[in-house]
């Protein structure tokens, strides 16, 4: 790639939202809620012709951006600082949310816990998270001190998820200082006398624990609320060297972005091109001041140009893709798509 070309790479995913072309090295996978989320958006159906992009409806949030975020925490010996906790497993959980842009709102974060099939089909468990408050030294202070519960519950393992809102805790990390992570106790809930062997069995839970967090965010600059509705209709017949929409289909493998962009593999950006010849009709879209400029230029034509044939409406497009951190992103982008060509 030219250094021209290159330039305009990175100028066009600067204004995607991306410092640089993401490389996914072990990419995750696509969580089912954001194929949903993608086919509600893009799909054939025409309920997505009146689909708010701005307003996640499955959550019941407003929200621009779906991200499942990968947990880049890690497993904690609980033995290694107290031999008699009945605490079984333990992890350290981080969420790098400084991917974020500084104009995007958090509007909901909800952590996911999932246990795969393993042989502790049906036991009951006790579980606490703890958000972790400060960082002490090792040796230093009461570890319980660092940290604040947020939630405790039994639970029965049936190979399901469980779920648990952390939208105030996410929106309190976008302030990369207080994001020092979250604390996930599990320990096998006792019924009488703690069996021997229950321990060991429940330590083996690691090996089939999934972490993960759906954070929903909302850049107001991305929606406009007065956007005009897509138009669906065919193309305007008008002789060919007037101004019209053109259709330029753009193929992301194409331009090398089929290993980071999932879906869609491509869509039609159309443009616009076209005279504006006096006098403008009904059909040109034609602005009150570009159908005085065409009569001036009748007058005047060394003096004044013609009008321009540009976009007067565009839509918006959803892209499924994985960010510069392996993470899963559905992002939504207004203005992508030329609906409407006009003079003005």
């Amino acid at each position: 790639m030219d250094s021209k070309m290159e330039h305009r790479e990175i100028m066009l995913l600067r204004n995607l939202g991306l410092p640089s072309r993401p490389k996914p090295v072990s990419p995750p996978h696509v969580p089912s809620i954001l194929w949903k989320l993608f086919n509600q958006r893009m799909g054939p159906s025409t309920a997505k012709k009146n689909a708010n992009l701005c307003f996640v409806e499955d959550f019941n949030v407003p929200g621009s951006t779906v991200r499942a975020i990968s947990d880049q925490g890690r497993f904690v010996n609980p033995h290694s600082t107290n031999p008699t906790t009945t605490v079984c497993l333990e992890k350290r959980l981080f969420f790098n949310i400084s991917i974020m842009e500084k104009e995007e709102r958090v509007t909901m974060g909800r952590l996911e816990v999932r246990f795969g099939q393993n042989t502790y089909y049906g036991r009951l468990f006790d579980l606490r998270l703890y958000r972790i408050t400060q960082l002490s030294l090792k040796g230093m202070g009461n570890q319980k001190m660092s940290r604040k519960l947020l939630t405790a519950q039994t639970f029965r393992l049936l190979h399901k998820s469980l779920y648990f809102n952390l939208t105030e805790t996410c929106q309190s990390w976008q302030d990369p200082r207080k994001n020092l992570g979250l604390t996930l106790e599990i320990s096998p809930r006792k019924e009488g006398s703690l069996l021997a062997g229950q321990l060991d069995e429940c330590q083996g839970i690691q090996t089939f624990l999934y972490t993960s967090l759906l954070a929903v965010t909302l850049d107001s600059a991305q929606c406009t609320m007065s956007r005009a509705k897509r138009s669906h209709g065919r193309l305007k017949f008008l002789p060919s060297n007037m101004c019209k929409r053109r259709r330029l289909y753009v193929e992301f493998g194409d331009v090398g972005w089929q290993k980071w962009v999932i879906a869609p593999r491509g869509y039609f950006a159309n443009y616009c091109q076209g005279e504006c010849p006096y006098p403008l009709t009904d059909v040109l879209n034609g602005s009150n001041h570009a159908i005085l400029q065409t009569l001036a230029h009748s007058f005047e034509p060394n003096d004044v140009p013609l009008p321009c044939c540009i976009p007067i409406k565009m839509s918006p497009i959803s892209v499924l893709f994985y960010d510069n951190g392996d993470n899963v992103v559905l992002k939504h982008y207004e203005n992508m798509s030329v609906d409407e060509c006009g003079c003005r």
